[in-house]
Parts: structure tokens; C-alpha cells; sequence
């Protein structure tokens, strides 16, 4: 009865172990995921904004880029790109914009969050103005053009022949609200 007993304590500790090693674990994921995504360059996230500059112009290729828009659930805006496409030379300054307007009958804020398509090719996209770096507020019924001034580098790999922009809305008040009451501050 007690190697019995012994053997039951030995199970649930190395049990025990087995659990916190994995809630270690799935709290390690997203910064590991982050590390690798970032080394190997397949995530998919444009960095931040990059200085004007002259760049050199690969006038032997011509790249096309897609634009597309989306409103995280239940945003009541209208959001779209100008343009649904461009060819362009790598290194050639480029500028386009997207229209948005707030179709609700409140002032709303929103954050634009950027991706592009395939993730590996981010690396590769310079914005040097874009929406996306700040919060755009808009009065209900009100409408805009929001620009784009970007590049691609040079050397983008040459297997790579058409890239995407999008842009997800998301409203920044509903986000807000809804971490405040997860986190039970607003009762």
C-alpha cells in the first residue's frame, strides 16, 4: 500500500511539473512567435515610418501592388483604397490613398493596422507617410482621403512579383471599452 501510495505522489508531481511547464509555455509562445517571425521575416507587419530619401530605381522590373481594406466587426465605416492597384519600379516613390468615412451618427476614432502579403515580403515595404501611424477621428457623416507614400526596396526578391497592402479599421473606443470591463473598470 505505501510503493503504492509513493508511486500515486510521484505521478501527480511530475503531473503538477507537466502543467506549469506548459502554462510556461503558452505565455512564452507569443514572444517566441515574435523572434521567429522577425528573424525569418514572414509575419507580415510593415515597420514604422522610414526617412525620405533618394533610392535607387530598378527601371528593368515592375511590381504590382493590390490594396485592400477591412472594418474589424461592427464598424460603421465606409473604408476603401482609391486605387485597387499599382505597377511600379522597386524604389520608386509612390502615393496613394484610401477613403474612409464614419457612417455612424457619433464621433469615432479608429487605428488602421497594416499587413502585407506574402509576410516574408514586409521586410521590403518603406512607408514614409501612412495613415496608419496615427488615430483618425472622425465627426459622424464625415469623410477623407488618407494617404500613402511608400516604396519598395530594390532589393526585393526577384521571385516575388506582386505584393498586398491591407488595412484593418479598428475602433479604438470599442477596444478600450471592452479591455476596461475585462479588466473590471467599468462595472
Amino acid at each position: 500500500m505505501a510503493d503504492v501510495s509513493k508511486a500515486n505522489a510521484k505521478i501527480i508531481g511530475i503531473l503538477v511539473v507537466v502543467v506549469i511547464a506548459m502554462f510556461g509555455f503558452g505565455f512564452a509562445m507569443v514572444p517566441l512567435y515574435d523572434m521567429v517571425c522577425d528573424a525569418l521575416g514572414i509575419n507580415g507587419k510593415t515597420g514604422g515610418p522610414v526617412a525620405a530619401a533618394q533610392h535607387t530605381v530598378d527601371k528593368n522590373r515592375l511590381i504590382t501592388i493590390e490594396f485592400v481594406a477591412n472594418n474589424n466587426e461592427n464598424l460603421p465605416w465606409a473604408f476603401k483604397p482609391n486605387k485597387v492597384t499599382v505597377k511600379l519600379h522597386p524604389g520608386q516613390n509612390t502615393r496613394i490613398s484610401y477613403f474612409a468615412k464614419n457612417n455612424s451618427n457619433k464621433t469615432m476614432t479608429v487605428q488602421a493596422i497594416p499587413s502585407v502579403a506574402p509576410g516574408y515580403a514586409a521586410k521590403y515595404m518603406k512607408k514614409t507617410e501612412c495613415f496608419c501611424f496615427n488615430r483618425q477621428t472622425l465627426k459622424a457623416g464625415e469623410s477623407m482621403d488618407m494617404p500613402v507614400l511608400f516604396h519598395i526596396d530594390s532589393d526585393l526578391p526577384k521571385n516575388v512579383n506582386t505584393l498586398t497592402l491591407s488595412y484593418t479599421l479598428f475602433d479604438v473606443e470599442s477596444v478600450k471599452t471592452k479591455s476596461d470591463q475585462k479588466q473590471g473598470k467599468i462595472s
